[in-house]
């Protein structure tokens, strides 16, 4: 991940930024010399972040720490006026944003008939409206200042139409593509655009047993949030396309692209009765 400390002259924006990965994207970013912007609806766990990065960047000993900032901004993304009220408050702050993480997520297991129409808006929005809007808006300036990074964070399920997070990979499909759409565009310009491509990631937003949660992680199906999070900047950082970490994860990637409907049925119908209602 490492590259030329940034003494604090340039602000990462984290969507998400509350708690779990978005917590991590921005300590790590704060090592790295970004300020920050921290984004996200609940605003006492946006504070928790806020507190426990600048504790940190306070002990780091960097001799330009004094001049570190934080803007926290509390904001539901999932309405239409999201992006434009988070970039009106940077702007107003004087926020030069150069990394934009859009780290926002919600896991859910439904079917698409079942889930409610509530969700499908939300999830539709806080996966696919929202950080497009947020790319459409500091994209532009990274290109006028001829660096800028974006980390988009799709899934290994952007390819998987399966049974129960059907939704979920749809929204994510569409984020690996335009965000390819968008590193061509961004070609030449010194701004470059990154998937990160997770499969399983240890968090509570996955509930399994210890025994299982242990197997999983052994076997690379499922890796630690600190390390998708190492991975996913690693790549950014580098400007490389994507990151897919997890070697099984790569195995099994041809395979999800090539079930075919009949099997993937009897799936979802075995799985049914086990999945949530949202």
């Amino acid at each position: 991940m490492k590259q030329k400390f940034r003494n604090y002259k340039a602000f990462a924006l984290v969507t998400g930024a509350a708690s779990g990965m978005g917590r991590i994207y921005a300590r790590r970013l704060a090592a790295e010399g970004y300020n920050l912007v921290l984004v996200d609806i609940n605003s006492g766990k946006l504070e928790e972040t806020a507190s426990v990065v600048r504790r940190e960047v306070a002990s780091s000993g960097h001799s330009c720490s004094d001049s570190f900032r934080i803007l926290t901004v509390v904001q539901d993304l999932s309405l239409p006026e999201a992006a434009d009220a988070v970039f009106s408050r940077t702007e107003e702050e004087g926020c030069e944003v150069e990394v934009l993480v859009n780290n926002a997520g919600i896991m859910y297991c439904q079917g698409i008939a079942e889930t409610s129409e509530r969700m499908l808006r939300i999830i539709t929005m806080v996966h696919m409206n929202t950080p497009l809007m947020l790319c459409r808006k500091y994209v532009p300036l990274m290109k006028e200042r001829g660096c800028g990074y974006v980390l988009n964070i799709s899934s290994l399920a952007a390819w998987m139409i399966w049974p129960g997070i059907g939704m979920y990979g749809i929204t994510k499909r569409f984020v690996r593509d335009y965000s390819r759409e968008l590193r061509i565009e961004c070609q030449k310009t010194g701004v470059s655009v990154t998937n990160a491509y997770f499969g399983a990631v240890d968090t509570p937003l996955i509930p399994l047993r210890d025994n299982l949660r242990a197997l999983a992680r052994g076997l690379t199906v499922m890796i630690s949030p600190e390390k998708a999070v190492d991975r996913a900047l690693k790549a950014t950082f580098r400007r490389r396309r994507g990151t897919m970490p997890g070697l099984l994860n790569k195995l099994f990637w041809p395979f999800v692209v090539i079930m075919p409907d009949w099997l993937l049925g009897i799936v979802y119908r075995k799985a049914k009765p086990y999945l949530m209602k949202v």
